[in-house]
Parts: C-alpha cells; structure tokens; sequence
C-alpha cells in the first residue's frame, strides 16, 4: 500500500454538480435505500458505498439490459466513484482502478468524464508504486512477443477447419485500394474482399505483439472476458480478469476452455490502445455514422459462431491469423436461423460438428472464405453469414458503420 499525502485526493467535478439531480431521478424511481446510502457514502462511510454499489448492481440485473433504467446505470457509476475514492485515498491504486473499470464498462455516461479523469490518475499511481519494464517500448531490449508463430501448416489447419474450408471460393484480395476503388467495386454491390497494406501506419501493428507494452498502458485494468467454446454454448460464462491475467491465459492457453475477449469496446475505455489503431478510409464510405469499433482479442481456437450483423463491418487483423467464412444475406432461410428473438441473427448450424440429416440444406451451399492475415482487413458487407476462427493467437479490431439511406447497396 502506497502513501497518500492530503492534497493527493481524487477529484470528482461532474459527480459534485451532479449528485443532487442524480438523487433525485434515482428518488423517483424509488430507490430511497440507495439515496440513502449514497449519502452516507458521500459522508465518508466506506461500508454505505458498497452497500450502495450493491443495490445498483442489483437494478442492473434486474432483467434484459435493454430494459435497465438509464438512471440506475449512473447510480452504478456514483457508487462506483465513491467505492473508489476509498481505496485511492488508501493508497489502493489497483483496487481503485478495478471498481472505476467497472463504472465505466457498467455504468451509465453522466459521470464518465469523472470515471475516465480518475483512471487517469489512479493508473499514475498504481504505475509509480510497480513499474513495469520500459526497455522494450524504448527500444533498449528485443520485445517480449504475445505470439512468435508467423506461419501456420496448411494440412494441420485444414483438419481442424468446417469441410470443404478453402475448397470453393477464395475472397478476393486487393493491395492499398483507394475509397474510391473499394466504393465502386465493393461497396456499392455489397461484396466482400480482402485489403492489404492498409494497416502499415498504425502504431499497433509493432506495439501490439510486445507483452511489455500492452501490460503496461493496460495491465491493471480490468475487462469483461467470455470463457468457453462460443455464446450459443450451455457452458459458456463471463468473467472480468484484469488485461495482464488475460493475457496471461492467452499465452497458456491450455486443454481447458478458451478465453475471449470478444465485441467489447476496449478503445472506448482504455484511450492508450485507442491511440494505436486508425480508422480506415473505408468506413467513411456510404455517408457515415460509425456505430462501434470494437476488439476481439484471444488465443488460437477461439471461435465465433456463424451469424450475421446489420452493419457494414471492417474486420483489422492486428496480431495472429484467422480463418473467415462468409455466405451471402440471399441465404438466410438455408442458414436455419434462431427462431428467438435475441438470437435470430445466428445460425443453428454448428459449422465445427453438424448433423446433415438434421440440416441438409446447408452442406451444398457456396461459400467464401479466406485466411486473413496479420496486417489485413476484411469488409463484410451487412447481412452476410460469417464465422471465424482464430489459427494463432489473435489481436483484432472490428469497425462498424451505417451508412446514409442515399447510398444503396444490392
């Protein structure tokens, strides 16, 4: 535990103008036990801001997310500042930013800016007290690599890929398209394709691989992960691991069930990985309103099942290899879709292990696919059917973006 001078506090502005309002809305909706406590918290009582991280914690699973009251998310976020400021003003820097990661990831964007100056400073703290190694980032040691593994053995990957994988229809590879060139020969009919040598200017492709780096911008932090096979599994779970204990399973990545951290907004909470990664020139096509940009970081084997997003998708493919395949939107039907609601745009075909008597119409369907490389982007056009495997240990980025009724695509 570190020491903590009396001028060292951290400072909540948007929290002190906005706490009275926020009581109040959270009055209304009838959480007096949690005003209540609040102000207790507010007062100093440790034991009052768990109690009343607690009960917002509980509002928050309350039922579907959709469904969780806007106000709830900031009484989550509140308590979450106050829970916090207790461990820094203890000198708990690591706890302090697990319970602001929290807030961020859970709670609502009333108070974020508090949540995201408090990181700031928390994360200068916990850093000053344990410093990880620098030697890499300034280039006085060789980096110490997430994966070393450059080529995968084409027989071996082939074993454990759906059948008929890289048998059909290659999707085609362009090298430094323009916008213009992919608007009109991609976009605009609502193809796939591969692009190469996009990436080279982004700081991510060198900072990315070094475990020396990524441990220290992110290490403490704390991230939501999904532990086994895939979301439609029985045994699939969620877990919040700090990034450096993630990354730590990445690189053992055992018999045991993988480890994903899979469609999270990473870059919307940790601002050092955001500044590694650009937007490609390609997401301003159609008249853009870009909807998330979202990291999908894991070991070799993880997979994402097939289904299919309502948005125009840029796939990055920072670090490591995977494997894509792809069917046009026309073949929605053949796909078996779920029939509920929260599923519907996944497919019931296993494409790893599936019964043809159970889905026959599925083994003769064309497909694309690929093997997407380090360095290169897909674009999967809204709609279309994918699945994805990761070959190696894989960083990758998605983008995705609407785009303006103006710009039809077939």
């Amino acid at each position: 535990m570190a020491a903590v001078t009396s001028d060292d506090v951290m400072e909540t502005p948007v929290l002190d103008d906005e706490a009275h309002g926020l009581l109040q809305r959270i009055s209304e909706e009838g959480g007096y036990a949690y005003v209540s406590m609040s102000t207790c918290a507010a007062g100093g009582d440790i034991r009052a801001a768990e109690a009343a991280r607690e009960m917002a914690w509980e509002q928050l699973h309350s039922g579907p997310w959709h469904s969780v009251l806007p106000v709830w998310r900031d009484a989550y976020a509140m308590a979450c500042l106050h829970v916090a400021k207790f461990h820094y003003a203890n000198g708990e820097f690591r706890e302090a930013l697990r319970v602001l990661d929290m807030g961020l990831i859970m709670g609502g964007t009333l108070l974020r800016k508090d949540l995201e100056s408090a990181v700031g400073i928390a994360t200068e703290r916990a850093n000053a007290v344990v410093r990880v190694s620098d030697e890499s980032v300034n280039g006085c040691a060789n980096p110490k690599l997430l994966t070393n593994q450059n080529a995968v053995n084409l027989t071996e990957v082939l074993q454990i890929l759906p059948k008929k994988s890289l048998s059909c229809k290659l999707v085609g590879k362009r090298s430094a398209l323009s916008l213009e060139g992919f608007m009109r020969d991609y976009f605009l009919s609502g193809s796939p394709v591969l692009l190469s040598d996009c990436m080279t200017h982004w700081p991510a492709r060198t900072k990315w691989n070094d475990l020396n780096y990524l441990k220290k911008v992110a290490g403490y932090r704390t991230v939501p992960v999904e532990v086994g096979k895939n979301y439609l599994c029985n045994d699939w779970k969620q877990e919040m691991l700090t990034f450096s204990d993630f990354l730590e399973r990445i690189q053992a990545n055992g018999p045991d069930v993988p480890t994903y951290l899979a469609q999270h907004p990473l870059f919307d909470q940790i601002q050092e990985l955001r500044n590694d990664i650009v937007t490609p020139d390609y997401c301003f096509a159609g008249g853009t309103e870009m909807k998330s940009v979202n990291a999908w970081f894991g070991p070799a084997g993880t997979v994402t099942p097939l289904h299919h997003d309502p948005h125009h998708n840029i796939l990055a493919q920072v670090v490591g290899k995977k494997y894509v395949r792809l069917y046009p939107a026309s073949l929605s039907e053949e796909l078996y879709p779920h029939s509920e609601t929260m599923l519907k745009n996944s497919s019931q075909v296993d494409l790893d292990n599936f019964d043809t008597n159970e889905f026959p119409k599925i083994q003769d369907l064309e497909f694309m696919d690929c093997i997407l490389e380090e360095g290169e982007m897909l674009y999967i056009p809204p709609k279309w059917w994918h699945y994805v495997r990761s070959l190696t240990t894989s960083l990758s980025v998605s983008f995705w973006w609407s785009a303006s009724p103006s710009s039809t695509v077939s």
